[in-house]
């Protein structure tokens, strides 16, 4: 059977085949990546700049025509100056906050419980990462039905361990209670991510490391405190970071369970971007506040990498 190369390079005709072969290799490589590299910028960049660009305006998309007026630097000066703006961005770390800290707890102890190898420990590990396969529309849904106030399993089991009527308190529709609704979900859903970042860095750290300890009678508390946090931090702060970044633009499973409510209880930064953006048509305004929204997470990111780095190098 003839080589498929060998092939194409006979049918390549001579003119052709006289330049490439005058080629360095780093010519033929970017050759190669040059379309990607295209392709990426088509899609990320163009929009990026396109965006600054209409930040600059009182451009609207549901009016095209209308005459389109420079507004310079007003977008930005009455995001940075609105209350309600303020509140969303407050809103906003709180869910971030908790969410993080409660998954990284949750998700580092399910990690090490896990990586102890005992009987039917695949399978616990299989039932764990069940909630991240599914989408957040169908979470959304399904706890929506948890959450309902005559017929959810969540309040009978507040009602069974605390007294409390079922029906006499609603998840969903409390200013209280509802940011702490959104945290537990997101943070049932997403802990096993977590975990497994977790389980990987604890698996990654040789045992000939733990016999040393043992052979100078470190006690298995200092084993965890002085070995086995400082070697799984770096997978923790990287857990960390990916999780910042994603819930940070959650969107999806909020709008599923709240809708932003009850009033702007649980309005994240991203449902008020969508609502200015393709409810109210103040494409200008709305485009200022996206790069607000990216400035601050491309340099939180940043910073925040570099200290990843920092850990990574001791």
């Amino acid at each position: 059977m003839p080589n498929p190369l060998d092939t194409a390079a006979r049918a390549t005709p001579d003119r052709i085949a006289r330049k490439l072969r005058g080629l360095s290799d780093r010519a033929i490589a970017w050759a190669f990546v040059a379309p990607t590299i295209f392709l990426l910028l088509a899609i990320n960049i163009f929009p990026l700049i396109w965006t600054i660009r209409l930040s600059f305006t009182n451009f609207a998309a549901n009016k095209p025509n209308a005459e389109v007026k420079w507004v310079g630097l007003r977008n930005y000066e009455r995001i940075l100056t609105d209350p309600d703006i303020w509140q969303t961005m407050q809103a906003t770390a709180h869910f971030l906050v908790w969410t993080i800290v409660l998954q990284v707890l949750i998700g580092f102890t399910l990690a090490w419980l896990i990586n102890r190898k005992f009987r039917g420990n695949d399978l616990l590990t299989t039932l764990i990462v069940l909630p991240m396969m599914l989408s957040p529309a169908v979470v959304g849904n399904f706890w929506t039905f948890l959450y309902q106030p005559q017929i959810g399993l969540i309040n009978y089991a507040v009602e069974f361990f605390t007294g409390i009527p079922a029906s006499s308190f609603s998840m969903l529709g409390s200013v209280t209670l509802a940011p702490w609704a959104i945290v537990i979900v997101d943070t049932w859903m997403w802990t096993p991510f977590v975990m497994l970042i977790c389980l990987a860095g604890l698996r990654s750290i040789p045992d000939y490391i733990y016999e040393a300890a043992e052979v100078d009678r470190a006690s298995p508390w200092r084993q965890f405190w002085t070995m086995t946090v400082p070697m799984v931090l770096p997978f923790l702060m990287l857990a960390v970071l990916f999780r910042g970044i994603e819930n940070f633009k959650m969107f999806d499973l909020v709008v599923q369970l709240t809708g932003g409510g009850p009033g702007d209880t649980t309005l994240l930064s991203s449902i008020e971007l969508k609502r200015e953006a393709f409810e109210k048509w103040r494409t200008g305004y709305s485009s200022a506040y996206a790069i607000i929204l990216f400035v601050t997470v491309f340099g939180l990111a940043s910073i925040y990498v570099k200290a990843l780095n920092k850990v990574k190098e001791r």
